[in-house]
């Protein structure tokens, strides 16, 4: 699935209607440049799978994860700054992977070599103008 979306409110909304869509146990992994979006689009993600206060939602680049409670337990993982899949590991994300949660990672290309053989959905953001971005979805149809 691919969207062209116009401004953030648009981004926002987008990521609400994939929250709503989404069941434990998925992996989402986000790919995009700094300023594509990531994280106003993981905000609608957590509004839609009702996590409260979602624009509280921040990146969390230096701690590396957050967590949010909604209808499932969001584990958002920042990976910008991971130096190694060791210390990937090291956060715990295999213990983040289970029925009743869904695991977020923006930057996910710095750590492919740990998702292999995982069922992960591809969201690749790209800057198409000023206010606008492609949105590709793959492997969640709604």
């Amino acid at each position: 699935m691919e969207i062209i979306s116009n401004s953030v409110e648009e981004t926002f909304e987008f990521g609400r209607k994939i929250g709503q869509n989404l069941t434990g146990g998925k992996i989402l992994c986000l790919l995009g440049n700094l300023g594509a979006g990531k994280t106003t689009l993981i905000k609608g993600i957590a509004a839609g799978a009702g996590a409260q206060n979602p624009h509280l939602v921040t990146s969390p680049t230096f701690v590396m994860v957050n967590e949010y409670q909604g209808r499932f337990t969001i584990f958002h993982i920042d990976a910008y700054r991971i130096k190694s899949i060791a210390e990937f590991e090291a956060l715990g994300f295999s213990d983040f992977i289970s029925p009743e949660s869904v695991v977020i990672i923006e930057w996910a290309d710095k750590v492919f070599a740990a998702l292999k053989g995982l069922d992960c959905v591809d969201i690749q953001m790209r800057h198409k103008g000023e206010n606008s971005r492609e949105i590709t979805l793959i492997g969640l149809d709604f």
